[in-house]
């Protein structure tokens, strides 16, 4: 059951003090969502499941750096993007592996659709969407991913990436902008 924002207080300030207890809560509320991020921007599962526990090392490091608990996860996709880029960095000369969608939809997705045409579908169109989320260039793959996947305000997403909320609103509009044109390509 997802954490209420009533919650992160309490439990922001527990992981201060060490609690176990508290890191683990906070652990599994965002471990999903951190993996399929740092999946879907680095496309390689083994390094996203490597950037979510160096977020997380990061994330119990740092704890004394947040300000305003209620903020956590968009302080802990924060650290998350920035190592992903930093991977990016370490890898601009070799190629990284591409995973389709499908693949990382059946590992972090709902495993339990009603008809196997349906999933089957689903997990079609997903493939050829993430195909074209693909081809975007980084930054405006990542304000994407924040905004549509992960649902953060634009606000949080400026956060996350470390730039003005101007510059999260021109990348999704030049992202949005460059999928509609890949989609009428590929028509």
């Amino acid at each position: 059951m997802p954490l209420s924002a009533d919650e992160y207080p309490r439990l922001v300030r527990a992981a201060r003090a060490g609690e176990p207890r508290a890191w683990d809560a906070l652990l599994r509320e965002h471990q999903l969502p951190l993996f399929a991020y740092a999946a879907e921007l680095t496309r390689d599962r083994e390094a996203a499941r490597d950037i979510v526990q160096e977020t997380f090392a990061g994330a119990v490091r740092h704890i004394g750096t947040l300000r305003d608990e209620a903020r956590f996860a968009s302080w802990l996709f924060g650290i998350a993007h920035q190592k992903c880029v930093a991977h990016f960095r370490r890898n601009t000369r070799t190629e990284a592996r591409f995973v389709p969608a499908a693949e990382l939809l059946e590992e972090i997705g709902d495993e339990l659709a009603e008809d196997p045409r349906e999933r089957l579908l689903r997990e079609e169109q997903a493939e050829e969407f993430f195909a074209l989320v693909e081809q975007l260039p980084v930054e405006q793959r990542s304000a994407l991913l924040l905004h549509v996947l992960e649902d953060f305000p634009l606000e949080e997403i400026a956060t996350i990436m470390a730039v003005p909320v101007g510059t999260v609103k021109s990348r999704l509009f030049h992202a949005r902008r460059a999928l509609r044109q890949l989609v009428e390509e590929s028509l």
